[in-house]
């Protein structure tokens, strides 16, 4: 059995194929020569699970997206009183390079537009852009999971178009928000956006956010859980410019642009998400990665003013051992194995997706990186336990539905334990050309529709 995900994940990217709306970044030439067919997405869970599709191994250069953890390594270098002296957090409602600043103070008004990236990079330990690069760079590369590195190529391009940016420098300079040398921060801000990822790393990265600043993968805490929520807060507000009312309206996912086409969402305690094509809107965001984000938000119930249902779901894996009864002895299913996998409390997207998770690491091919993948191949029977859900969000019935399609294609025996009918399902949204699951109140019920009537069975848990 497969994951209906990365199915999904391709269907989504074939409807996006047909906006053509946009274009490259023009005022940057090697970003202006981007190939505009390039489209990827990448979700990453926040026990390090990711699933992508599409050209999902073309790196890109980081542009704007740096601007957010730069911003969690400044807070880090400097303590957040230093860095909200220095930037400050309300939306500006401009355009990402506007010149100005806040009236008053002389503050850049917030840390994702350009004027407060410059001075955030300006607070990152290090005497020169050479050391506030390796910095940055290091930090980078451990919440990608691998090292990084600076494009020089669209480096060199930044650079040569920079005048806007070296006067946005020299003008927080004058404004005494920084004393060191424009063009040094300017130069090190430019390296930091050049710096080039894929839709895996920046899904994984926006998933170290969402998991409070602990690595999915690691376990390692890179970044202090104080600074993800401030970051987060930001992200919300100011993160797609002043397109950021739109977005929390229709997405409601805090996320970062970058101009290289690159969009990053990061779902506390959920997800973190990461699309990529080249074409631009008006406001310097990706014309296809904001109708994805708009999708997956809608399909999936990522509004994180959602609250039609709570998440708070747990998958359990049983395996049960069949002894024959009395009277049918010679049952041949009497000796096998039925494994059991138990959904509890609330399931939405993440529950579901462990479930999904669950059925292909348990049923599937062994897998040579995964040691025990694949035991309960041969398994007489699937169990699904809804006995101890109260509620499921549409996701997770559309998610479940199909998990049941693709096992009685694979001639499972199915048996599902639904007593409160949270499912509801019925014929048209489970059956296939090979049968229907069996759908019972009680677990007595599966065991006898399995085993027979008087079987009996030896428990054995597991530890999803």
């Amino acid at each position: 059995m497969k994951s209906p995900i990365p199915d999904y994940l391709k269907v989504v990217l074939d409807n996006a194929r047909s906006i053509e709306r946009g274009a490259p970044a023009s005022y940057i030439e090697t970003l202006a020569k981007a190939d505009p067919s390039k489209l990827a997405v990448a979700l990453a869970m926040v026990d390090g699970n990711i699933y992508s599709a599409g050209d999902d191994q073309v790196e890109f250069s980081m542009q704007s997206i740096s601007k957010a953890f730069v911003y969690a390594i400044a807070i880090e270098d400097q303590g957040l009183p230093k860095v909200l002296e220095k930037i400050g957090v309300e939306p500006s409602g401009d355009a990402f390079n506007h010149l100005s600043l806040e009236r008053g103070t002389n503050r850049p008004v917030n840390p994702m537009i350009n004027a407060g990236a410059i001075t955030a990079h300006s607070l990152v330990a290090g005497a020169t852009a050479e050391e506030r690069t390796e910095r940055i760079l290091k930090c980078l590369s451990k919440l990608a999971g691998r090292q990084l590195h600076v494009d020089e190529a669209v480096y060199e391009a930044e650079l040569k178009s920079a005048d806007r940016n070296m006067a946005i420098g020299y003008m927080l300079k004058a404004a005494g928000i920084f004393s060191g040398d424009p063009q040094d921060v300017v130069r090190g801000y430019i390296r930091q956006c050049a710096i080039n990822v894929t839709v895996r790393d920046l899904a994984i990265m926006a998933a170290t956010l969402s998991n409070a600043g602990v690595h999915p993968t690691t376990g390692e805490r890179v970044i202090p859980q104080a600074s993800v929520r401030q970051v987060l807060s930001v992200m919300t507000t100011c993160g797609m410019y002043d397109a950021a009312g739109d977005w929390v309206s229709n997405v409601g996912i805090p996320a970062k642009s970058g101009v290289a086409g690159g969009i990053i969402g990061a779902l506390p305690g959920q997800v973190g998400i990461a699309t990529f094509s080249p074409n631009l809107d008006e406001r310097g965001n990706s014309v296809r990665g904001v109708a994805i984000c708009e999708k997956l938000s809608r399909d999936m119930g990522l509004h994180m003013m959602d609250v039609s249902q709570i998440a708070g779901a747990t998958v359990w894996t049983s395996v049960a051992t069949i002894l024959p009864s009395n009277s049918e002895p010679h049952h041949p299913n009497s000796e096998r194995d039925v494994i059991i996998f138990s959904l509890r409390g609330a399931v939405r997207f993440p529950g579901s997706e462990r479930l999904s998770r669950a059925l292909v690491r348990e049923l599937g091919e062994p897998n040579p990186d995964d040691p025990g993948s694949g035991k309960y191949i041969s398994a007489c029977a699937v169990v699904i336990s809804l006995r101890d859900v109260y509620s499921l969000s549409a996701i997770a019935q559309r998610m479940l539905h199909e998990n049941i399609k693709r096992l009685i294609a694979d001639k499972r025996s199915v048996v599902i334990i639904d007593p409160s009918e949270v499912l509801q399902m019925d014929a048209a949204d489970c059956e296939t050309k090979d049968g229907l699951p069996h759908v019972v109140k009680t677990e007595n019920e599966a065991r006898d529709y399995i085993a027979g009537v008087g079987s009996s069975t030896v428990l054995i848990k597991d530890d999803w």
